[in-house]
């Protein structure tokens, strides 16, 4: 409708990693974990240069080129980003400098950072770089007959060198971080003393070019489109276009030349022109780039870390199988305070159950040493079927995916890949037992991928059932998925409990919607509470802004990005939104419809993004049973509550911190503390 109005996707996003910044700049937060949400701002930063800032750059030139787009709206959002990202690199750099390395030091930690290396130091450091370091260096001269690429998000070092003939040479030099640690730490002072590998590159330079005097140093790093180039109309397998693309993500274009603020403009146009960096976005940096290494920063005194929240089991008997146990009641798992061990069972017993016939699953992102990809290898090698829908597009998942799927398909699992234009992204298993004339099944559906790896640090929610509604219908989406076909008016599947994108997800979730708006307009109680990652498409914030106006409480919780607006007049005057970072990522996905106090409940894989909705397969599934139905609201109830680690977004995009007026709830504690209290 016109006269809405909606954030910026980009600058919204944007808002959610100063989030992440301010974890590293609170007092509460401990101090090594302080450093880790330094690093994630640093990666998910990378991250929207390789992704996001391609697209803004692309959408501007468009714009000049035709009327489609407005060119100087994307100039401005252009301008908007860049100058959020400036101001939160400066707050980035200050946090470090002013108060992470003050505390490192009050706990007895140097850690060494633009200064210079302690006298007594030396030796062991030249030591270490002869014996380690030097073996990696790769300095290349750049002059007019030599060309260099430099690769994606690597560190180099650009040295001003002056010869003995007074002939001034430009050399890049790269930094082993591949290879070598990226930090180095040794007793000193009784304490603990880190360094950059950078720095110790730096100090060692002069046994690098014993004949020349080095008259500048300056680090830099280039980030490239991350974008793979794939065609509808490849004439080969889907594995091989995407294994041919890989090879070549690497050398996209530039999109960032990241360099450090005292770089000599003079150096900085020959690094450009050497280089052919004319269309990348140059960014003034410090001198130490690819922060998100600080993750593995090599301090482990327990005192400076979260205090450790062991796993809760979940109460199912050993003494019969997990499926006979689901026979009885639906169960639910939330991770990562729930064990995951309850779900590789389910693929083990599965894999090992003579009666078991067919293994269904999909896989998006699946852990690099994957105990349920061994578990389905077990299976075909028992002699079941299995069949398993492989995503090969899942960005920066590509290798993995590839690797697995090639090593399943040499045991005889049969591999379904998805078309080019579509990615399969929901999350859901589907296993058929035989007994005699018999067939039963047992499923899982999930709102976050099949990996015990994420699922140490990833809240989501999974659902092992029985109920045979369901589960038809999951069987009717793997034989659809297994025709590798996209959804179109001629192949609709009809689902009557499921909601899947491509089919019937966004008419469905209207459908809820218009129920709880008709409900208001009667004057019954009408509201819904969403949880999700991302919320973008204006069709259903339209929705939202109507059955706000129509008087439907609305509340919200959006870790990421947010580009419905809330709190305005006429618009969305019954709209809250919060947003929620702590210790775990938040990216379950629940959707709550109070339907006249009879509440209905969905999970699942789908955000309300484009992408979604419109260019993936996704599942959201109903919550039918009434024990499981009470501890996501409870859950949800919770996360509501919290007025320690959540913040309300208001209508100019602010982050606003709720008052502590009564007792202070963190809702990812209060969640551990309640599950732990075995109620299911």
């Amino acid at each position: 409708m016109a006269g809405y109005k909606y954030f910026n996707r980009d600058i919204s996003w944007l808002s959610f990693n100063r989030r992440v910044l301010d974890e590293a700049a609170s007092a509460a937060v401990p101090l090594v974990e302080r450093i880790r949400f330094l690093s994630i701002y640093s990666s998910n930063l990378d991250e929207f240069y390789r992704v996001r800032f391609p697209v803004l750059r692309a959408l501007k030139n468009i714009g000049e080129k035709s009327d489609v787009i407005d060119a100087g709206e994307q100039e401005t959002i252009l301008q908007q980003a860049s100058a959020m990202i400036l101001q939160q690199q400066v707050r980035y750099g200050e946090i470090l400098a002013t108060q992470i390395i003050p505390e490192l030091k009050a706990n007895n930690i140097t850690l060494l950072y633009n200064g210079e290396l302690p006298q007594s130091l030396e030796k062991e450091v030249t030591d270490y770089f002869l014996a380690e370091v030097l073996a990696f260096l790769q300095p290349v001269v750049l002059d007019g007959d030599t060309t260099f690429f430099p690769e994606n998000n690597k560190l180099y070092f650009v040295i001003q060198l002056r010869d003995k003939d007074d002939t001034e040479r430009l050399v890049l030099l790269n930094i082993p971080s591949d290879n070598l640690p990226r930090f180095f730490s040794t007793q000193f002072n009784g304490g603990q003393f880190i360094c950059f590998l950078d720095d110790i590159v730096r100090f060692n330079l002069d046994k690098l070019f014993k004949d020349s005097k080095i008259e500048g140093c300056h680090s830099i790093k280039i980030t490239r489109d991350a974008e793979l180039d794939l065609k509808d109309e490849y004439p080969g397998e889907l594995s091989d276009q995407i294994e041919q693309q890989l090879k070549k993500r690497d050398s996209g274009l530039a999109t960032r030349f990241l360099h450090p603020a005292d770089m000599p403009l003079r150096i900085l146009q020959l690094i450009v022109q050497h280089l052919g960096l004319e269309n990348a976005s140059t960014v003034q940096g410090g001198r130490y780039h690819n922060l998100k290494d600080l993750y593995g920063f090599p301090v482990n005194n327990p005192t400076l870390l979260y205090d450790k929240w062991a796993s809760i089991n979940l109460p199912v008997p050993n003494t019969e199988s997990l499926v006979a146990t689901m026979a009885k009641g639906d169960l639910l798992v939330n991770t990562p305070y729930q064990s995951y061990h309850t779900i590789l069972r389910f693929f083990n017993e599965a894999a090992n159950n003579p009666d078991v016939e067919e293994i269904n699953v999909t896989l998006y992102r699946v852990a690099s040493d994957s105990k349920i990809v061994n578990a389905l290898i077990s299976a075909a090698k028992n002699g079941k079927q299995v069949k398993v829908v492989v995503e090969l597009k899942a960005r920066f998942d590509e290798a993995n995916n590839l690797k697995w799927a090639k090593k399943m398909k040499n045991a005889g699992v049969q591999i379904i890949y998805s078309v080019t234009a579509l990615k399969v992204h929901a999350k859901i298993a589907l296993v058929k037992t035989r007994k005699g004339d018999r067939i039963t099944y047992s499923g899982l559906l999930a709102t976050g991928n099949f990996n015990e790896g994420t699922a140490k640090f990833y809240t989501d929610h999974i659902l092992l059932t029985t109920n045979p509604s369901i589960l038809r219908e999951v069987e009717l989406l793997f034989i659809f998925l297994a025709r590798r076909e996209k959804p179109s008016a001629d192949n609709q599947v009809k689902f009557n409990h499921l909601l899947v994108a491509g089919f019937n997800l966004q008419n469905g979730f209207i459908a809820l919607i218009d129920r709880e708006i008709n409900l208001a307009k009667q004057g019954l109680p009408a509201s819904i509470i969403i949880k999700m990652n991302n919320l973008e498409e204006k069709v259903m914030i339209n929705k939202l802004y109507e059955a706000s106006e129509a008087g439907v409480k609305i509340q919200l919780i959006i870790r990421g990005i947010c580009c419905l607006v809330p709190g305005i007049a006429g618009m969305s005057s019954n709209i809250s939104i919060k947003r929620i970072v702590d210790r775990y990522l938040e990216h379950g996905r629940v959707f709550i419809f109070n339907n006249n106090g009879s509440p209905e409940i969905f999970m699942g894989s789908a955000d309300w993004m484009n992408r979604n909705i419109y260019h993936r397969i996704e599942v959201c599934f109903p919550v039918y049973d009434e024990v499981i139905k009470q501890q996501l609201t409870a859950l949800v109830n919770l996360q509501l509550a919290d007025n320690v680690q959540a913040v309300e977004i208001d209508s100019n995009l602010n982050q606003i911190k709720p008052e502590l007026t009564g007792e202070a709830v963190q809702s990812q504690k209060a969640i551990y503390q309640y599950l732990n209290l075995d109620r299911i």
